[in-house]
């Protein structure tokens, strides 16, 4: 007997139990993905590229892709999360705000899931390990990047103009002074992000206190009052007071203030290897992928911190809903996830939390670069606001634009801060 005969000779009660199991209510699903990236670039790329021929053998689950305004996610998770209403998955920042929702059980615990699901070894141990010092010693959300963060420069400006990478704090304002008197703009950045303003204070701030400073921070040990970080601001708003980072910064979207650089009209850019995608791509990199390079944070006088210490981190971090997590969607995470590393590298050239396991061939020599920069980092610190909670995290970005403008002090901006921590 077939099984299509079998199954009509069924009583119509035992066959709308067999309709309303979970396994076959698992067989359809929806997934909602939420994410700042564009479908075109990152990891979002790749996790849409691999949901496609997922769904092609799986007709019953759909993934449909919401684009979130980075500038408002935090508020954005707020919301869904009180109404318990999460996207399935989605970008999540690595800050407290994550670590509460996961407190509340409204996220998926990847360590346990992905051990059970047989894809935890997919993981780089490093990554997991970076993860875990955002999130309070548990894996909450995939590390979907791997990223360094540093200087990255057009080499033909500065070979034209005589500067070498600075290596300390004087030298990077000194070439910046040089670019701005030749009518070359020393710095592209996007203040409409804010967060590549902070990252250059933090950085100071590493540069000053050492590489754990804002671990101390957060144990009460120094306040942001102190005395370096007042420098530490300081310093950033005078390169904003001089004009190093152009006309209105402050209006500069992400995506602009990386054309600028890669169209040659700014000189050096701070940024996290997530831009490989970007400078890989000679549709956008019009200075050309060996025209660039790139160079660590530079020391500050009598600071305790070195060039072997990098900002690292695991970029945008992905949490999953767990109000989703049933078969159907651990099903998807398999297959997904399990090819992830190799394709991120193999398509992009994208260094993510994931191991490469499948060598690809004609890897840019931008990527090659930045692994090798990773593999010799000594001491890996984190970024500026990784360690604040919600309000304080909201107040280090948002008074960060009048501080580059002129139009809060570093002190105002800093007794905020310290406030906002408390």
């Amino acid at each position: 007997m077939n099984i299509p005969t079998r199954i009509a000779r069924l009583s119509p009660l035992v066959l709308l139990s067999i309709l309303l199991s979970p396994a076959s209510a698992q067989s359809n699903k929806t997934i909602v993905f939420l994410s700042p990236q564009p479908v075109t670039q990152g990891y979002t790329k790749t996790i849409l590229d691999l949901s496609q021929a997922y769904t092609k053998q799986k007709p019953g689950v759909k993934v449909q892709y919401q684009n979130a305004d980075q500038t408002q996610l935090q508020q954005q998770l707020e919301r869904l999360g009180a109404a318990d209403n999460l996207p399935t998955l989605f970008s999540a920042p690595a800050n407290t705000q994550t670590v509460q929702l996961a407190q509340k059980g409204l996220l998926v615990d990847i360590e346990a899931t992905f051990k059970k699901l047989g894809i935890y070894n997919q993981l780089n141990p490093a990554a997991v390990s970076i993860n875990k010092q955002l999130f309070s010693g548990k894996l909450i959300a995939l590390p979907l990047e791997l990223n360094i963060e540093g200087f990255w420069y057009n080499k033909k400006l500065f070979a034209d103009n005589g500067v070498k990478e600075p290596k300390t704090w004087n030298e990077l304002v000194t070439a910046a002074e040089k670019f701005k008197q030749k009518g070359i703009q020393p710095f592209s950045a996007s203040g409409e992000q804010k967060w590549p303003l902070t990252r250059l204070i933090g950085n100071y701030a590493a540069r000053k206190y050492g590489s754990d400073v804002m671990q101390r921070v957060a144990k009460g040990q120094l306040k942001l009052t102190d005395a370096g970080f007042v420098e530490a601001a300081t310093a950033v708003a005078d390169l904003g007071k001089k004009g190093y980072f152009g006309l209105g910064v402050n209006t500069i979207d992400y995506q602009t203030a990386l054309d600028t650089f890669m169209q040659g009209k700014a000189a050096m850019l701070y940024m996290g290897s997530w831009a490989l995608g970007n400078f890989n791509d000679p549709k956008q990199n019009k200075i050309g992928n060996s025209n660039i390079g790139f160079f660590n944070f530079p020391t500050v006088q009598g600071g305790k911190g070195t060039l072997n210490d990098w900002n690292m981190n695991t970029g945008l971090v992905v949490a999953i809903s767990q109000k989703q997590n049933d078969a159907a969607l651990q099903a998807w995470m398999k297959s997904v996830f399990s090819n992830f590393g190799n394709k991120a590298f193999a398509e992009q050239g994208l260094i993510t939390g994931f191991k490469v396991t499948q060598r690809a061939q004609n890897v840019p020599a931008l990527t090659t670069m930045v692994q090798q920069k990773i593999n010799s980092a000594k001491s890996p610190f984190l970024f500026f606001e990784a360690l604040f909670g919600p309000k304080a995290f909201a107040v280090s970005l948002d008074n960060v634009q009048p501080l580059i403008t002129g139009d809060m002090s570093p002190q105002d901006y800093l007794r905020d801060l310290q406030a906002a921590q408390k």
